[in-house]
């Protein structure tokens, strides 16, 4: 995610998370969490193996200052440093089975918003509301690029080409995932911006009307003129597990809060439904956008 726009998707993947301290549906992990819980183990089971680092090092055929990064959750260990402490550790299979769900994170992706990536992924359904920026799966590759090149701090070539890259990696699910519903909500004010400048405005307004023609994809867009609005809180999304729970995230500058609380959910899917109600009908939006491309 003018930064103000930026989407957890969009912001550094190195950026700081300021959560809220909740139930387990609301937190969201620290990319490092599994890489520090596995060092942990690996700090255990050395201990109790009565091995100091050095001792433990030159049997694994690693430095002292490579165990030490290992065991603190700083460095993803290979392939062999696994191995060759499976050996040493007592060969019980355990770190080969918790070394599978290692992880870095997901480069591109804010630390806010990777667990909302992963859940989408295996929605059966799900609804945004953007009254910022254009959503991220609809956006064209240069409009992406103009919102992470106006980032401030500012990002450096290689963070830039990372989210656009992740970006447009993201949108495959519009693609791949024929039978999911997706829905759009989308304020006119943001179709009308014209980052990036009018050649980029013009390649955006064809990026939205080609990524929701398939009949999967619905987008209404909600008119400048409009007196009633239901939504004047800020961005919203809905997603429907595959189990039928429904969840909900909400996201500020530099922040993010996925919500399970079924009572705050259910008034958050009430909001939304009703500004459907309110936004201009589907076929309408797409007779605004078809306007819009003409003044472009």
């Amino acid at each position: 995610m003018d930064i103000v726009g930026v989407e957890g998707e969009a912001a550094g993947a190195g950026a700081g998370a300021r959560t809220v301290p909740a139930g387990e549906w609301e937190r969201e992990p620290h990319p490092s969490d599994s890489l520090r819980t596995f060092g942990a183990f690996v700090q255990a089971l050395r201990e109790h193996a009565g091995l100091s680092r050095v001792d433990f090092g030159a049997r694994v055929q690693y430095s002292k200052h490579t165990v030490e990064s290992v065991e603190l959750g700083r460095r993803m260990p290979d392939e062999a440093f696994v191995e060759r402490a499976e050996e040493v550790l007592g060969n019980t299979g355990a770190l080969r089975k918790a070394a599978r769900h290692l992880t870095r994170g997901e480069a591109g992706l804010a630390a806010w918003f990777r667990r909302w990536a992963r859940l989408e992924r295996e929605a059966v359904s799900l609804c945004t509301y953007e009254c910022r920026l254009v959503p991220g799966l609809l956006q064209s590759e240069g409009y992406a690029r103009a919102l992470f090149e106006n980032r401030i701090p500012l990002l450096t070539d290689e963070q830039l080409e990372a989210q656009v890259e992740a970006r447009m990696e993201r949108q495959r699910m519009l693609y791949e995932r024929l039978t999911v519903p997706f829905h759009f909500i989308v304020e006119e004010a943001v179709l009308r911006r014209r980052l990036g400048g009018a050649e980029v405005w013009r390649e955006q307004l064809n990026q939205v009307l080609e990524h929701t023609s398939p009949r999967h994809v619905t987008l209404q867009i909600m008119p400048l003129e409009a007196e009633y609005h239901s939504c004047m809180d800020g961005p919203l999304r809905l997603l429907e597990t595959p189990e039928g729970r429904r969840l909900a995230y909400s996201e500020g500058q530099e922040s993010g809060r996925l919500i399970g609380d079924s009572k705050e959910v259910r008034v958050l899917q009430q909001r939304y439904d009703t500004l459907r109600s309110q936004a201009l009908h589907p076929k309408d939006s797409r007779a605004l956008l078809e306007r819009l491309r003409g003044e472009a």
